[in-house]
């Protein structure tokens, strides 16, 4: 099955130094049935930039937990995982699913990361996600200029550079 974990440049430093990530409380997103039936017209390709904008926006919330001199770029791991692995969790949200263990960097097929002028955005919606959780209007628009920004994608191969040159 393939899942969408959100991360930290952090997460990805140690999924290159250690060779495994730790999704945060097990949480990753993926094309669950809930989502299919909640975007009846959508392809799998359309369903999983659902998936991957849900974990982009997660990895908001861990980024809200990160130092504050730490650079405000969202992250997103897509890996492969054994579907007995993972228990989906429509109670939570449509596309949400809980992974049990470590992903290994051979299960990662890329990672997407935000790009250096993202980071003002990035950085603006870290510091009001929780009122837009709220339903603050003026922090909702502020966490979609984040949003609204794409992530680029890399292939695993690619991360230790790419961290390198952050």
């Amino acid at each position: 099955m393939r899942v969408y974990i959100p991360a930290t440049l952090a997460m990805l430093s140690e999924l290159v130094a250690d060779g495994f990530l730790q999704p945060r409380a097990g949480t990753a997103f993926a094309v669950t049935p809930t989502l299919r039936e909640a975007y009846a017209e959508g392809d799998d390709e359309e369903l999983a930039e659902v998936a991957l904008g849900e974990a982009a926006l997660a990895s908001l919330r861990l980024l809200s937990g990160e130092a504050p001199d730490a650079p405000a770029r969202r992250a997103v791991v897509e890996a492969d995982v054994d579907a007995d692995s993972v228990t989906v969790r429509p109670d939570l949200d449509d596309a949400v699913v809980r992974v049990r263990g470590r992903i290994a960097v051979k299960q990662v097929v890329a990672a997407y990361v935000d790009n250096s002028d993202a980071e003002p955005a990035v950085r603006a919606a870290i510091a009001v996600i929780d009122e837009a959780d709220l339903g603050d209007e003026d922090a909702e628009l502020t966490v979609g200029d984040a949003q609204d920004h794409p992530l680029a994608w890399y292939a695993t191969q690619e991360l230790p550079f790419l961290l390198e040159l952050l």
